[in-house]
């Protein structure tokens, strides 16, 4: 499994993956994935830092730590997505684990992460890695069939959980 940023030459397979993904799932994501100008967008954004993992030839994960701005500069936001075929075999705990070392590596305090309630086996990955959650915003997001679920926050203070990140070998890991 290859791991590296994002880059412009990978936006068809990146497109490719996000197309794997269930409508259903995809009806979850903040910005419309299959919009070509939107992830092309991402290869000329500064900002955020966005990774992909390869297995061989296929993207078949993503993961952006996109910084805060203003007053909250020192908060960023972690989004993942894995593809169906490959969930539950540790490519979105690497992948996590990636954008959490790139978080601290660009200074940043604390990272978050939005997860839709129901979403249990991505609720426990974000725990296992030291996420807590912070708050439930009940009837937050709306689905394509006007249904309404939970959004739950769930945050890592970087400062305060690093120590115990390198002591458990994920930084040596990662580098």
């Amino acid at each position: 499994m290859e791991l590296r940023l994002l880059g412009p030459d990978d936006l068809d397979a990146l497109t490719a993956l996000f197309e794997r993904v269930p409508e259903g799932d995809r009806t979850f994501f903040k910005e419309d994935v299959l919009d070509p100008e939107v992830v092309a967008a991402w290869t000329h954004d500064r900002h955020a830092r966005r990774f992909i993992a390869l297995d061989g030839g296929p993207v078949v994960a993503y993961a952006a730590v996109i910084p805060g701005i203003g007053w909250s500069s020192h908060v960023g936001e972690l989004r993942l997505v894995v593809d169906p075929a490959y969930r539950r075999r540790g490519v979105g705990r690497t992948l996590a684990q990636r954008a959490m070392l790139e978080a601290f590596e660009i200074g940043l305090h604390k990272l978050s992460v939005e997860v839709v309630a129901d979403q249990a086996a991505a609720i426990q990955l974000f725990q296992v890695l030291g996420f807590a959650g912070e708050a439930i915003l009940r009837d937050h997001v709306r689905d394509r069939d006007g249904r309404l679920h939970d959004l739950i926050v769930l945050a890592h203070v970087v400062d305060e959980n690093w120590a115990l990140l390198a002591t458990a070998g994920i930084e040596d890991a990662l580098t």
